[in-house]
């Protein structure tokens, strides 16, 4: 088994493309085939260099790694056109000396008159140049596009995921297989390309399908094996509609610099056209290859969540190791431009904050943002946090807040002696957990939501967390 993933470097590696490339490598690995990356170059107006990087480490992000290539398909243009030389040669293929205007021309005067097909035009209005003719401009260097010569008949395949499809031929055009300059088309470069690399199985989205019949064409013109062929279903936006930009749809790496991890990335892409048979949602990588088969690929389409996606990153946040998920949140830091000197926390107060950050989470760049009042100052209080819970009441608050530092400046620094005092003060008469914990929150973190109370003791420490309920007692004398 050989697969391989094609993509056109006019661009950068943007979900759907994710999807087909993940589909190929989960179904090479569970069968110990092959998987091979090409990069369809051949348009050098819009292929970019910098696209070509985006794609590889999109890839390598997502884990996806690859046995053969990166192969380019511009470097195989001579093969292409001999191929498309060979045809003509044949008999399987014609020139058209045709000029684009002429043909435009004769195709509307053909629509005008009601209608009819047009799939037969470019063979009529090629062949009445007789074939001596064609020769002496051919030597002369008049230039003429190579056209396929579609057989009579319908060409049908096994389709890995649709089963059996069939075109009627004549609904095919004479399709063009090499241009007038010289160059290739996409279905002979592709046939080319995939014949040369022995590729077995081609799975791609279902928007090749119309491409597959003209393929399978060429295939047996060239006498070569014809590969089998799986489409894909489409990714939808919420609409239903073909995703877009429109959608919202962005390219992998910006999902790599929110923090999503590649683990959770990947599982989310693979449940976008497949099911494995239960309801279970959150697998590891080798669990996927274990049991991805074509057979539980879906007919239709599905949609792309993005909130479904940061559910999933969430879980996996959770369930990372203690030091993998501190190492993650200081690389998410470090994009933010925030250096380990930066941090006011020392490692164990700086794993504590993680692990207390990391169910509240849904990415890293969040995890990131909620780390802010923990590793460096307050910058500001949040007015309707303050509102609620500090200006209704500023002085029995300010009582309060005063209570509670007096009982961390004589506390013993662990969890349960802190919980004792602090609840201690929450049961007097007239004071209540309410008017405790909810005040000091936003006093340590300027914020209403936080992880537990006590978590937040620990992670600031006593220094810092009786200082910043001394700013919380000044904020609320300088307001009364």
């Amino acid at each position: 088994m050989r697969l391989r993933f094609a993509p056109s470097p006019t661009g950068y590696l943007h979900v759907g493309g994710a999807r087909t490339a993940l589909f190929n490598w989960l179904l090479a690995r569970r069968g110990g085939g092959t998987f091979v990356l090409r990069i369809e170059d051949t348009d050098r107006d819009r292929s970019r260099p910098e696209h070509v990087e985006a794609i590889l480490s999109g890839l390598a992000w997502l884990g996806i790694d690859w046995d053969e290539g990166p192969y380019f398909q511009a470097a195989c243009v001579e093969r292409h056109r001999a191929d498309a030389l060979r045809l003509l040669a044949d008999g399987r293929a014609y020139r058209d000396f045709t000029p684009r205007e002429e043909f435009e021309r004769a195709r509307d005067a053909v629509v005008a008159a009601g209608g009819g097909a047009v799939t037969r035009l470019s063979r009529e209005l090629a062949t009445r140049v007789p074939p001596a003719e064609q020769e002496r401009r051919a030597v002369a260097g008049d230039p003429f596009a190579v056209r396929f010569l579609v057989p009579d008949g319908e060409t049908s395949w096994r389709d890995l995921v649709h089963g059996d499809t069939r075109f009627a031929n004549a609904e095919i055009d004479d399709f063009v297989i090499l241009r007038s300059d010289g160059t290739p088309t996409y279905n002979l470069a592709v046939v080319s390309d995939d014949a040369d690399t022995a590729i077995t199985h081609v799975l791609r989205g279902d928007d090749h399908i119309s491409n597959t019949p003209k393929q399978i064409l060429l295939y047996e013109a060239l006498g070569h094996p014809v590969p089998a062929f799986g489409h894909l279903p489409m990714i939808l936006g919420p609409d239903g509609k073909r995703l877009s930009k429109r959608h919202g749809a962005r390219a992998v790496d910006a999902f790599e610099a929110e923090g999503v991890l590649p683990d959770a990335m990947a599982n989310f892409l693979a449940l976008l056209g497949w099911s494995p048979g239960t309801d279970e949602e959150l697998m590891s990588r080798d669990e996927l290859i274990e049991r991805f088969s074509l057979e539980r690929v879906l007919k239709k389409g599905s949609v792309f969540d993005p909130s479904k996606l940061f559910w999933m990153n969430g879980q996996y946040i959770a369930r990372m190791a203690p030091e993998e998920l501190t190492a993650a949140l200081r690389e998410a830091l470090g994009r933010d431009g925030i250096a380990t000197d930066d941090i006011a926390l020392d490692e164990e107060a700086f794993a504590r904050m993680a692990a207390a950050l990391a169910p509240r989470s849904r990415t890293f760049t969040e995890m990131a943002r909620l780390s802010r009042p923990y590793i460096g100052p307050i910058r500001d209080y949040d007015p309707k946090a303050t509102r609620k819970n500090w200006y209704r009441d500023p002085a029995a608050t300010a009582g309060v807040l005063s209570a509670v530092r007096d009982r961390l400046a004589a506390t013993q620094w662990e969890p349960n002696a802190l919980e004792t005092q602090l609840r201690a003060l929450a049961g007097e008469p007239g004071v209540g957990a309410g008017k405790v914990f909810q005040p000091l929150r936003v006093a340590l973190t300027g914020v209403a939501a936080s992880p537990g109370i006590f978590d937040v003791l620990l992670i600031l420490g006593r220094k810092r967390s009786v200082a910043r309920v001394e700013r919380a007692l000044d904020e609320i004398a300088a307001r009364s």
